[in-house]
């Protein structure tokens, strides 16, 4: 059996031997040291100035709504648009925080919003404050005209960018389009720290928000110069400033684990990419080549594609349904995520009124499509297999 996930980590044996090495030797394993260290070196790698980390990617989408609330980058009913095809903590903080969400339909042949789709959603709701953009399977469409679009009309753009690390789109990398983007990592994801997320911006601003939305309103664990900012504004007392809540939070800290795994595996984060994207030249291009079963997905605008699961949407019920049968026991496969968002029976609770929309590609996303796992360990003999399975 192929199973989605192989290995809980890339090279799992030396980083168990490491991970147990750090747990012997950690005099703390609450958020600490460790954990300030992986947000620099994960900011490093993404190319931005600032990176806040949490206990899951979802956390982190959760994290930044609130945080651009708490800010006023946003209004409670500020209309929200969102990708249709998408998983729900990307449609759920929206909810939460009391925002309208708009879907926006994928185009068919990238799975992701495009400048056309989101003109035409544009012309219906033109009053739009803000995108939550969800970048698929590490695909993207012309990611760079919605972000002119969003510019034009003062639209704030974030990313989730939870399934695309590493994907470089004309030399930027997927989730440095946006006021910030979210990441997951996962086990399984592009890169695992076994539950953990984070948060990636250029605004200090944000950067501060985000500390204070992480870990119940307060400002702990921030840099203390911002520390003193906030307790010279608010005149608090030194005393009382550990247990002073200066906004709306949680508690979505990741832990000291988390951030040892995250910085181990960075160090093998280049490697992991061009190995799933070497699998995906192998099996993905051929298969979108070679036969007629599927709709092709379009992958050469895009300079380097980083996904843990390829995509195949099928053509007809009866192709899918007959795959789905030939897989069982052979090769795990999955739906295309949360499908069509609006097909969920959340919707049906929350986002009834825009169940009417019309998002016809997403719909077909939603019947017809279904993936694979893209693990970095994949064997010459797992690929033959998987390719001889959906030829």
């Amino acid at each position: 059996m192929i199973k989605l996930i192989k290995s809980t980590f890339y090279n799992e044996k030396l980083t168990k031997e490491k991970l147990c090495e750090f747990i012997l030797k950690s005099e703390q394993l609450s958020f600490g040291s460790e954990c300030k260290k992986f947000e620099q070196n994960f900011a490093k790698y993404q190319g931005r100035k600032y990176c806040v980390t949490f206990n899951s990617g979802s956390s982190a989408n959760l994290a930044l709504i609130q945080a651009l609330i708490n800010m006023n980058k946003v209004k409670k009913q500020d209309q929200a648009a969102f990708s249709a095809v998408t998983w729900a903590t990307n449609t759920m903080p929206l909810i939460q925080a009391g925002l309208i969400p708009i879907p926006v339909d994928a185009e068919l042949e990238t799975l992701n919003v495009s400048s056309r789709t989101l003109g035409v959603t544009l012309k219906k709701f033109p009053n739009i404050k803000m995108l939550f953009l969800t970048n698929l399977l590490g695909f993207c469409d012309d990611i760079d005209e919605i972000q002119k679009i969003c510019q034009k009309q003062k639209i704030l753009l974030i990313e989730d960018n939870c399934e695309s690390l590493g994907t470089v789109y004309k030399g930027k990398k997927l989730g440095n389009f946006s006021f910030a983007s979210t990441f997951s990592f996962y086990v399984g994801h592009n890169m695992s720290t076994i539950e953990g997320g984070a948060v990636c911006t250029d605004d200090e601003d944000l950067y501060v928000m985000l500390h204070i939305v992480r870990a119940h309103g307060w400002d702990r664990n921030l840099d203390p110069k911002f520390q003193k900012k906030l307790r010279e504004k608010y005149q608090v007392d030194p005393f009382y400033g550990i247990f002073t809540f200066y906004d709306l939070g949680y508690n979505l800290r990741p832990t000291e684990i988390t951030a040892f795994l995250g910085n181990f595996q960075l160090n093998f984060i280049d490697e992991i990419v061009k190995k799933r994207y070497e699998n995906f030249r192998k099996i993905a291009i051929p298969l979108y080549l070679q036969t007629d079963k599927y709709y092709r997905i379009k992958y050469d605008h895009i300079e380097l594609l980083s996904n843990f699961a390829i995509p195949l949407i099928c053509k007809s019920k009866e192709i899918k349904e007959e795959l789905i049968k030939n897989c069982q026991g052979k090769i795990e496969i999955r739906p295309i995520l949360g499908g069509n968002i609006l097909r969920q029976p959340i919707s049906s609770k929350y986002l009834k009124d825009y169940q009417k929309i019309l998002t016809p590609n997403a719909d077909i996303i939603h019947d017809l499509g279904f993936y694979f796992g893209n693990n970095p360990e994949m064997t010459k003999e797992e690929i033959i297999q998987i390719y001889s399975t959906f030829l």
